[in-house]
């Protein structure tokens, strides 16, 4: 009989140590740490974030409002406590490994555009018309060469 190899799916897996997004609700934005699974629908989260504004005080949170990311807590204890979650948060660097994702960089540039005013969105209309017309330019220019 042949060998059988079994490999994980590349699904993002609901597991202790995983860290999510709030896509709804009262915490939107704000990242998070599954603590514990209640049952199939609601876990227990807390985001102790270094920065006042991002903390996520310890609830239970149902799974639909969760974004799960690809960062992982590894070897997180089942439940653990506050302190302990803290330390781990920033042993693995999980604020600068979310602001460095592309998810993250692109909510930020959704964000920067829905903040600009009409005369800089005016702006950014004229400098992509410009940057159009140079890329067009440089592809006329080289189909003529072949040609």
């Amino acid at each position: 009989m042949g060998d059988a190899e079994v490999t994980a799916s590349n699904w993002r897996l609901v597991e202790v140590g995983r860290v999510a997004i709030f896509a709804k609700g009262p915490n939107f934005g704000k990242l998070v740490t599954i603590v514990q699974i209640i049952d199939h629908k609601r876990v227990l989260v807390e985001g102790p974030s270094s920065d006042s504004a991002k903390v996520v005080p310890r609830h239970s949170a149902p799974l639909s409002h969760l974004s799960l990311t690809n960062i992982v807590v590894p070897k997180l204890p089942f439940g653990i406590g506050h302190t302990g979650l803290k330390k781990a948060w920033e042993k693995h660097e999980v604020d600068s490994k979310w602001d460095n994702s592309p998810a993250a960089k692109s909510t930020a540039k959704m964000v920067r555009r829905k903040q600009l005013s009409d005369f800089e969105r005016f702006k950014v209309m004229v400098l992509r018309k410009q940057a159009r017309f140079e890329v067009r330019k440089s592809l006329a220019s080289s189909k003529a060469s072949k040609a």
